[in-house]
């Protein structure tokens, strides 16, 4: 696979490119956020590994923009280990965010499990739509409407809502979900899971407060409402 690598200091670039070429992929590198813009598109890489603190434009707003253009995989690599620097970065369209420092070892973990993730969601799927009247979500087109109207999801906010649809009924243990989205590290992170639980109730729930869709099962996980789902393509609600 194709790294592109974030990063203004020589030493770190250095060592991702030793650990990452001795697992088999191909490193390219920039120093700053404008240069990481202009090799991404040119390049199109299979990953980037962005850091957080760098010339230009930060890692953040770098990787804002990259969403805009690209869904290719992003895993933040940063010394800022608080739990709102963390939520930043994934609010910004990041798939991982790993704390300096780390082992190679785990940077290799994640950067598979990541591509891994990646490439479920783009293999072909039978298109699946949930429909009960107010909310609709067609997960092969990734759009999400109440009442007709286009709701606003983040990446992570639309694959948290994708994996509720694709297990309605059935009760999600925190743990799974956090795997399921975050990945391997987020084990015991309840705190990311609440978050994105709120923003998701605030944007699909008529009362966020008395939850319809994403039912709480107390100490264990969410449960999703099961109405009416259809496996085929309709009558297009735009």
């Amino acid at each position: 696979m194709q790294v592109l690598v974030v990063d203004d200091d020589p030493k770190i670039v250095s060592i991702l490119r030793c650990g990452l070429q001795e697992a088999g992929h191909e490193v390219i590198a920039t120093s700053d956020g404008l240069e990481a813009l202009r090799t991404a598109y040119e390049v199109q890489p299979d990953i980037i590994l962005l850091d957080v603190m760098i010339p230009h434009l930060d890692g953040v707003e770098t990787c804002r923009r990259l969403r805009d253009i690209s869904n290719v995989p992003i895993i933040i690599l940063s010394a800022l280990g608080k739990e709102a620097d963390i939520v930043r970065g994934l609010n910004a369209g990041a798939d991982d965010y790993l704390t300096k420092p780390f082992s190679m070892a785990e940077l290799v973990a994640r950067l598979d499990a990541t591509l891994r993730r990646a490439k479920n969601r783009h293999a072909p799927v039978k298109p699946m739509i949930y429909d009960d009247g107010v909310l609709y979500v067609d997960l092969d087109r990734q759009i999400a409407l109440k009442r007709g109207k286009h709701i606003s999801l983040s990446p992570k906010e639309f694959q948290l809502l994708a994996c509720f649809v694709r297990n309605m009924g059935r009760v999600m243990p925190h743990e799974q979900l956090l795997e399921d989205i975050w990945g391997a590290g987020y084990e015991g992170q309840l705190s990311y899971l609440a978050l994105y639980i709120f923003y998701l109730r605030q944007k699909i729930e008529d009362d966020p407060s008395a939850p319809v869709y994403i039912q709480t099962r107390f100490r264990v996980g969410y449960c999703f409402r099961s109405d009416r789902v259809r496996d085929t393509d309709s009558s297009d609600p735009l």
